[in-house]
């Protein structure tokens, strides 16, 4: 069975990114390889917040990272994710945006995807905050997604289990 990864908002941002300053470049390039080369040796899931947020962008390649997601299978936010929404918000894991940072890592918390593919860093894919996101799912019986960059993906050999 392939690994499943939780595809947030910065992926697709990514894959068309403009900008021309060398780490942009670079997060691009290594998100096209990752999405090119090695996305289908996992399981992708997105979700409804990934679209909304990339539909209210206002960047140059908008409707290409909208194309890029479309074929992606949808994860429904049900009610129980709102709740540990609050649950993060109320403890500082993530910054106070409910449809946010924490909406996504509830997303993939709750319906156990190894990963959550981000090149947020300073929110998500940020080791200074693993213990509490882990701690605070361990509380609420969550499982904890690896929280990584595409460049944590790549490599030859299959990835793990």
């Amino acid at each position: 069975m392939k690994p499943t990864v939780y595809v947030e908002t910065t992926i697709p941002s990514f894959y068309y990114e403009s900008r021309t300053e060398a780490s942009m470049i670079a997060r691009k390039e290594w998100t096209r390889i990752w999405w090119n080369e090695r996305s289908t040796a996992f399981n992708l899931f997105t979700s409804e917040a990934v679209v909304e947020e990339i539909q209210a962008g206002d960047f140059p390649g908008r409707n290409e990272a909208l194309s890029l997601v479309k074929n992606i299978p949808l994860l429904e936010i049900r009610p129980p994710i709102d709740e540990i929404v609050e649950v993060y918000l109320r403890h500082g894991v993530m910054p106070q945006d409910p449809g946010g940072d924490a909406l996504h890592l509830a997303v993939a918390s709750y319906y156990r995807c190894d990963f959550l593919l981000t090149w947020n860093c300073a929110h998500l894919a940020n080791a200074n905050k693993f213990d509490n996101i882990r701690r605070i799912n361990g509380i609420l019986g969550l499982f904890s997604p690896s929280l990584v960059t595409p460049l944590e993906l790549l490599g030859d050999e299959e990835p793990p289990p």
